[in-house]
């Protein structure tokens, strides 16, 4: 795998909140995108996801808590928890699927 500058290839995605794929590590799926402060509707995977902030930060909604994670900080969603994203979260997130 290449080197790889999440910021700036984030920051050529034309759409917010529209990753791209990098590239995967043995099962894991990394991909990129660019948070832009709006929210982002639940979701349900059957998988784990790991929600790395690379700068920025991310409100985070898991059931009825508001967790936030900043810049160097990752959250782990269990496969079959729903999250959101409220409304605030801004700058690239990179995201690993398990």
């Amino acid at each position: 795998m290449p080197l790889l500058d999440f910021t700036a290839i984030a920051e050529q995605l034309p759409e917010s909140w529209k990753s791209i794929g990098l590239g995967q590590v043995g099962p894991a799926r990394i991909k990129v995108l660019r948070m832009d402060g709006q929210a982002y509707e639940e979701e349900t995977h059957n998988y784990n996801e790991g929600l790395l902030v690379i700068s920025g930060y991310l409100h985070l909604c898991i059931g009825d808590q508001a967790i936030r994670v900043d810049a160097g900080q990752m959250y782990l969603v269990e496969a079959g928890t729903a999250h959101g994203v409220l409304t605030g979260s801004q700058g690239i997130l990179v995201i690993i699927d398990v």
